[in-house]
């Protein structure tokens, strides 16, 4: 089997497709999920769910949120023109630039806060449609590698550490934003070059809480801490920092981001089959096999 061939994970000479292969993975799970009816029933539950949670979502904050820009930008309009109306003819042609920074504005405040209502749906999806995206996660490892997956012991004692693993990983993914989030806001107070790099930070950092949610299901099982499943992101790069990414976009586009949270759970499995499972932990789970 290639599981058993494959000892080295890629080289760098590989990095370019897996660039490319990283961003196929959603893409890949949809067309598994149209070709196996018998995965369907793992992911209509989530969608739901998520519909009921992202309608909430949208008339509590997107609205409101819309209104919010359109008055900011109304009354930057508004103070723009009063300047320009008292400068020398010449110069009056900073209106049209006004108009222009106006336009701009709302561009990036209406994205800032569709990102935004994207991961806290992603947040509340994925905690809400835990018990059946654990399924649809086992249900496409055992399709994937041809084994059944490594589960966790199931007892009482074990139900309560699950809670409490799944409580610290929410806690630790909140520490890690305020621990990178924080400076990075600080950043945009630098001239010309802070805000550049607080978008390019956030976007990283949230690609990587992404990527972290995504491939949690396989990750948990194997019981990895904290640490070790954002050391598996980073010897998966760059395919996990391409995979993270598009699943960040699918999840921050309204509407599709309702079907698109258990497609992006769904991949993160098949990322985890492809690209971690047969270099560093396949050999471990096959010597350990009885």
């Amino acid at each position: 089997m290639n599981q058993q061939r494959s000892k080295q994970p890629p080289s760098l000479i590989h990095a370019p497709l897996g660039l490319i292969f990283g961003f196929t993975y959603p893409f890949r799970a949809l067309g598994l999920f149209i070709r196996t009816p018998k995965l369907w029933g793992y992911v209509i539950v989530p969608i739901i769910v998520n519909i009921v949670v992202g309608i909430l979502l949208y008339v509590g904050l997107l609205f409101p949120g819309l209104n919010g820009i359109e008055v900011l930008v109304s009354n930057l309009d508004n103070r723009i023109d009063t300047w320009v109306a008292n400068l020398p003819t010449w110069l009056q042609y900073l209106d049209v630039s006004a108009v222009i920074l106006g336009w701009l504005l709302r561009i990036v405040l209406v994205t800032a806060l569709l990102l935004v209502i994207g991961f806290i749906l992603l947040q509340f999806g994925v905690i809400l449609g835990s018990p059946w995206y654990g399924q649809l996660s086992e249900r496409l490892e055992e399709l994937r590698t041809g084994k059944p997956p490594v589960l966790p012991p199931n007892s009482l004692t074990s139900i309560f550490q699950d809670i409490g693993r799944a409580i610290l990983f929410e806690l630790k993914k909140l520490a890690l934003q305020l621990l990178i989030g924080i400076p990075l806001f600080l950043f945009n107070f630098l001239p010309v070059y802070g805000s550049i790099l607080f978008t390019i930070g956030g976007i990283s950092l949230a690609a990587t809480i992404t990527c972290l949610d995504f491939l949690d299901a396989p990750l948990e099982r194997r019981r990895l801490k904290f640490r070790e499943k954002l050391k598996m992101i980073r010897l998966a790069l760059p395919a996990s920092g391409s995979f993270a990414l598009v699943c960040l976009g699918l999840i921050t586009i309204p509407f599709v981001n309702l079907l698109a949270i258990p497609v992006c759970v769904g991949s993160g499995t098949l990322f985890f089959c492809d690209r971690l499972w047969p270099y560093y932990f396949a050999s471990q789970e096959q010597s350990t096999q009885p």
